[in-house]
């Protein structure tokens, strides 16, 4: 079985990142929620910027109050997102004539009404993407968590429809990626901004063996659904964590005061 690797060396600042850090295709999909403290820091090391329909609000809105620039308008001429998906029932006029006007890409998708906002997204990311460039591919997806709860349950099933893809949520206090079970998983823990806390559990299916290393709590081919017993409130016990599983499971971390 294939070995994926994986690592938060995104949320680094660019000064601190290892040597030999791969060089990852990053693109950041912003949702409408309120932006994690660390939203410049994602932005920067992003290839690709889209907004989620209201998304374009909270980047126009929020970002003047993360910068030190003395006026507004400096800071959203510097974040302008390349482009503006979804079904445009969220994002103000004023918010969509500035962004226009400095170039992104409007694509009102509103004649599909049958997925989320994110499913958009992320489905033009995958078809936009060229195949040399997907395995390198990883898409950061801030807003996804927080708000309503069956906003939060379709997010979660988008990591699901799009299993085969290296998709990240983060909101102020942890991410959450799924660990697809074709895979075994090698977790470098970046100690300095995320941890210790973490949790490992099954949504879609449950697992009848889990094993993992580096955590204080391991599991050896242990048997997991909800309803019985999950993994939470675990503790990162190494520089490295490592999931071998025969069922699709969610990953989450605490992440630590980032600015």
């Amino acid at each position: 079985m294939d070995v994926m690797v994986h690592s938060s060396s995104f949320l680094l600042p660019k000064i601190h990142q290892p040597a030999k850090t791969p060089a990852n295709n990053y693109t950041l999909v912003v949702l409408n929620q309120h932006l994690p403290r660390f939203m410049p820091r994602l932005w920067a090391h992003a290839k690709l910027r889209i907004c989620a329909d209201g998304g374009a609000n909270r980047i126009f809105y929020e970002m003047p109050q993360m910068t030190n620039d003395q006026d507004c308008e400096t800071t959203r001429n510097r974040y302008i997102p390349e482009i503006i998906e979804g079904d445009m029932d969220s994002i103000r006029p004023e918010v969509k004539r500035f962004y226009s006007n400095q170039g992104s890409t409007i694509s009102d998708k509103s004649h599909n009404q049958e997925t989320t906002d994110l499913h958009k997204c992320i489905s033009s990311i995958r078809h936009r993407t060229p195949s040399h460039e997907k395995s390198d591919l990883c898409v950061l997806v801030t807003g996804a968590l927080g708000g309503r709860f069956d906003h939060e349950a379709a997010n979660i099933n988008v990591l699901y429809v799009f299993s085969d893809m290296r998709i990240i949520f983060l909101s102020d206090d942890c991410l959450i990626q799924l660990l697809p079970k074709t895979h075994q998983h090698e977790i470098n823990i970046e100690s300095s901004v995320e941890g210790p806390h973490c949790g490992l559990f099954p949504i879609g299916a449950p697992s009848t063996s889990t094993t993992t290393t580096g955590l204080k709590w391991n599991l050896s081919e242990a048997k997991m659904r909800f309803g019985s017993m999950i993994s939470t409130s675990n503790i990162v016990d190494s520089e490295k964590v490592t999931v071998q599983s025969d069922a699709d499971l969610l990953w989450t971390i605490s992440l630590r005061n980032l600015t």
